[in-house]
C-alpha cells in the first residue's frame, strides 16, 4: 500500500486527475461523443436521452441569452452556436440509422421522444407534421437567422469602425486621470473583443442556416429511403411504409427544428440588444410599459374593437379593462412619489427659512476664497449630485490621485457649488476667486470631438473642446457609435468638465503650490530622509525661496517628484547664491534627465530646434548690455524671434515632434520667459540639461537669414 502510494504520476495525468481540471475535460468529452453518435449504433433510450438534452440546451441558451446585460457577458456564444448545431446533426446521423433499420417495427423504433413529437405535436397527421416542419424550417432559416445574421454583420462593421474612436476616449479618459492604466487596459480589451465577438456571430449564424437546411435533406432522405427499405426490404405495403416512416422522419426533423429554432432566437436576441444595465426582460417591461398615457390609448383602441359588432368582443374589452386598470394603477403611484417629494420639500423649507434670517455680523461671515472652485448652472447639478448618480465628484479625485502621482504635489480640493446666474448648462472653473476657464455641458448629450482624422459630419450643435480649442459637435446619445465609427473622440458632460478642469490644473500648477503644499512636501520627505530636510530648511534656504525655485519649475511644465534630487541640489550650491533664479537652472541641470524623458519618453535621439549662431551672438551681447530681464532687445528682433520661433514650432507638430528649442544656458531663462506667453507649447532647454547618453538632431533654425 505505501509502495503504490508513493508512486508518481505523470504530468498529464495528474493535470487530469486534478480537480481544477475537470471542467477542461468537458469539451473534449463532448466532441468524441459526437463522433461517437456518428459512427456506433445508439439504442432508442440513449437516443431519448440525448434529444431530452439537447431540447434542455436551447432552453438553458435561451435564457441565458435573456438574463445577459450586454454581448461580451456571452462570450462563448458563437461556440455554443457551433456545438449545438454538430449535436443535431450527430442526432440526426443517429436516428436515421434507427429509423431506417427499425422502423418497420412500429412508431417507437426511434424512441419515445420522436414518436411523441410524431403523434402528439403533429395529431399523428404526417401531412400536418410536413406542413408544420416545413413552417418552423422556413421561419428558422429565412426570418430569424438571416436576421441575426445581418445584425451581427453590421455590428462587426461598426464595431471596428469605431475601435479608433473607443481607443481615443480611452486614452482621452486616461489622460485626465479618470480611469487608471488597468481600467484602460481592461476597456481596450472588451473593445477589440467586441468586435471579435460580432464578427464570430456572423460566422456562426452561416452553421445555424446550414442546419435548417441539412434538417430539410435529412428529412426528405429519411422518407425515401425508409419507404425503399420497408417495401424492398421488409415487405411492407405502400401505405403502412409510407405512414410509419413518413411520421418517424417529421418526428426526427421536429426534435431537432425545435431547439434549432430556440437557439436561433437566443442568438437574435444576444445580437440585437442595445446594451445597457438591465437585463431584456427589465428592459422590456420598463419601457414598453413605463408611460400610463400609452395603456390608456391603447385600452381605449382596443375597447373600441371590442364593441364592432361580429368581433370576439368579451376577450378585446376584457384585455382594454386590463390595460386601463394597469395604466390607473401606474399613474396612482406616479401622483403619490410627486406628492411625497412635494410634502418633504415643504418640510424643508421652514427649517431652511430659519436658518437664512438675518443674525449680528461676525468675523464668521468673512469667507476665505476658495483656492480651486467650480460653479455649474442647475442643469448641471445631476452631474455633481451622488444621488442622482452623477460621477463628476468621483472624477475629480481621480484627476487630483494623477495630478499628485504625476506633478509631485496634492492640489487643493476642489469646491463645487451651483450658481444660477450662469447660463443652465454652463459651468466656471475659478482659482483663488477669479474665473481661469469656462464652458457648456449639455447632460445627457455626448461631446464628438475630431481629432483631427475624423471622416464625415454629424447632425447637432458645432461647437469647440473647451480644454484644447478642437472643432466638436455636441450630439444625442443614439448617434455616438456613428460618431465613433467616423473616427471622432465622444465623451460625455460630466468627461468634459473633468477633462477641462484638469487642462487648467496642470496648467496653473505652480499657482497651486502655496505655502502649505511647499511644508508637506517637506513633512512627507523628512519621514524618509529627516536629516536632509532639517540641514536646509531653514538653514540654508528659506521655505519661501524654496517655494519660488519650485513655482518656477513648475511654471516651466517641469514635475517636481523627485524632490529629493532638488533638495540635495540646493543644499549643494545655497551656500554661492541665494537668488531664486540661479537656484532654479542649476535644479533644472540636476533634473535634466527627467526633464528629456518628460519631453522625449523612450526616445535616443531628440530632434530640436536651435538658434542662428548670429542671432546667437546678438542675443547674448543684449543680455551682457541688459542683464537677465532682457530689456535691452530691440523690438524688431523680439518680433523676429517670435515669429521664426512660431513657425519653427509649427514645422515640428505638424512632424509629429514636440517644439524643443535648445539655447546656451545663459539664454534659457531669458527666452523661455519670452516666447512663454506667445507660445506656452514651446519648451526651452539648455545644452546642460541634455544628457550625454542622448545624441542631437537639429531640425531647424531660429534666425536663420533667408538664402
Amino acid at each position: 500500500m505505501n509502495a503504490l502510494s508513493n508512486v508518481k504520476l505523470p504530468p498529464w495525468l495528474q493535470g487530469l486527475a486534478s480537480s481544477q481540471n475537470k471542467a477542461s475535460l468537458a469539451a473534449p468529452i463532448l466532441i468524441v461523443m459526437l463522433l461517437a453518435m456518428m459512427i456506433l449504433p445508439l439504442p432508442a433510450f440513449v437516443l431519448d436521452l440525448f434529444f431530452s438534452f439537447n431540447i434542455a440546451l436551447s432552453v438553458i441558451v435561451l435564457l441565458t441569452s435573456l438574463y445577459t446585460v450586454k454581448p461580451l457577458d456571452f462570450m462563448s456564444f458563437p461556440t455554443i452556436l457551433l456545438v449545438s448545431t454538430m449535436l443535431r446533426l450527430s442526432l440526426n446521423v443517429a436516428s436515421t440509422r434507427v429509423v431506417l433499420t427499425e422502423g418497420h417495427t412500429g412508431a417507437d423504433a426511434a424512441g419515445k421522444v420522436i414518436e411523441a413529437f410524431g403523434h402528439f405535436l403533429i395529431g399523428g397527421n404526417y401531412t400536418v407534421g410536413i406542413v408544420v416542419f416545413v413552417i418552423l424550417t422556413i421561419i428558422n432559416f429565412v426570418v430569424v437567422t438571416k436576421g441575426a445574421g445581418r445584425i451581427a454583420e453590421v455590428g462587426a462593421r461598426f464595431a471596428l469602425d469605431a475601435m479608433p474612436g473607443k481607443q481615443m476616449a480611452i486614452d482621452a479618459d486616461l489622460n485626465a486621470g479618470l480611469i487608471g492604466e488597468a481600467e484602460a487596459k481592461k476597456r481596450r480589451s472588451e473593445v477589440s473583443m467586441e468586435a471579435e465577438f460580432y464578427g464570430a456571430m456572423d460566422g456562426a449564424s452561416k452553421y445555424v442556416r446550414g442546419d435548417a437546411v441539412a434538417g430539410i435533406l435529412v428529412t426528405v432522405i429519411n422518407v425515401v429511403g425508409g419507404l425503399l427499405v420497408g417495401v424492398l426490404q421488409h415487405d411492407m405495403a405502400f401505405g403502412d411504409a409510407t405512414k410509419n416512416y413518413t411520421m418517424l422522419a417529421i418526428g426526427d426533423g421536429l426534435v431537432a427544428q425545435i431547439p434549432s429554432l430556440v437557439i436561433s432566437i437566443a442568438a437574435g436576441i444576444v445580437v440585437s440588444r442595445v446594451a445597457s444595465d438591465q437585463d431584456i426582460g427589465a428592459q422590456l417591461v420598463g419601457e414598453l410599459f413605463a408611460k400610463p398615457e400609452v395603456l390608456y390609448i391603447t385600452a381605449g383602441i382596443i375597447g373600441g374593437m371590442g364593441l364592432i359588432p361580429g368581433m370576439p368582443n368579451l376577450v378585446f374589452l376584457l384585455l382594454a379593462a386590463s390595460l386601463g386598470g394597469s395604466a390607473y394603477l401606474m399613474s396612482k403611484k406616479k401622483v403619490q412619489k410627486v406628492a411625497a417629494e412635494t410634502a418633504a420639500a415643504e418640510a424643508a423649507a421652514p427649517a431652511a427659512a430659519a436658518a437664512a434670517e438675518q443674525e449680528e455680523a461676525s468675523w464668521q461671515d468673512v469667507m476665505p476664497v476658495d483656492t480651486l472652485g467650480l460653479e455649474v448652472g442647475y442643469r448641471l447639478i445631476p452631474l455633481v449630485d451622488k444621488t442622482q448618480g452623477g460621477e463628476l465628484l468621483k472624477r475629480i479625485k481621480g484627476i487630483r490621485k494623477k495630478f499628485a502621482q504625476e506633478v509631485g504635489f496634492l492640489a487643493p480640493p476642489v469646491h463645487i457649488r451651483d450658481n444660477l446666474e450662469l447660463k443652465p448648462s454652463a459651468y466656471r472653473i475659478t482659482l483663488k476667486g477669479v474665473e481661469v476657464g469656462t464652458g457648456e455641458a449639455y447632460n445627457g448629450q455626448f461631446l464628438a470631438i475630431n481629432p483631427g482624422m475624423a471622416t464625415g459630419t454629424l447632425q447637432g450643435m458645432v461647437t469647440i473642446d473647451p480644454a484644447f480649442g478642437l472643432p466638436a459637435v455636441w450630439i444625442d446619445a443614439n448617434l455616438r457609435d456613428q460618431a465613433q465609427g467616423l473616427g471622432y473622440t465622444v465623451v460625455d458632460a460630466g468627461t468634459v468638465v473633468a477633462t477641462h478642469l484638469n487642462h487648467l490644473i496642470t496648467t496653473h500648477a505652480a499657482e497651486l503650490l502655496g505655502r502649505g503644499e511647499v511644508q508637506q512636501l517637506l513633512d512627507h520627505l523628512s519621514k524618509e530622509a529627516p536629516k536632509l530636510v532639517e540641514d536646509l530648511v531653514p538653514k540654508m534656504v528659506s521655505i519661501s525661496t524654496l517655494q519660488k525655485v519650485l513655482q518656477n519649475l513648475l511654471m516651466e511644465g517641469v514635475h517636481i517628484r523627485d524632490m529629493r534630487s532638488i533638495i540635495e541640489t540646493l543644499a549643494e550650491h545655497a551656500v554661492h547664491t541665494q537668488d531664486a533664479n540661479d537656484l532654479t537652472a542649476l535644479v533644472r541641470i540636476a533634473l535634466g534627465r527627467a526633464i528629456v524623458q518628460q519631453l522625449f519618453p523612450g526616445a535616443a535621439e531628440l530632434s530640436v530646434m536651435t538658434l542662428d549662431n548670429r542671432l546667437e551672438r546678438l542675443l547674448m551681447q543684449a543680455l551682457q548690455a541688459s542683464g537677465p530681464d532682457g530689456a535691452g532687445i530691440e523690438p524688431g528682433l523680439a518680433d523676429t524671434i517670435a515669429q521664426q520661433a512660431q513657425q519653427a514650432a509649427a514645422q515640428q507638430e505638424a512632424l509629429g515632434l514636440t517644439p524643443v528649442l535648445l539655447v546656451p544656458g545663459p539664454l534659457r531663462a531669458l527666452l523661455s520667459r519670452f516666447l512663454r506667453r506667445s507660445l506656452p507649447q514651446l519648451k526651452v532647454l539648455s545644452h546642460a540639461e541634455i544628457p550625454e547618453s542622448k545624441t542631437i538632431r537639429v531640425t531647424a533654425l531660429v534666425g536663420q537669414q533667408p538664402a
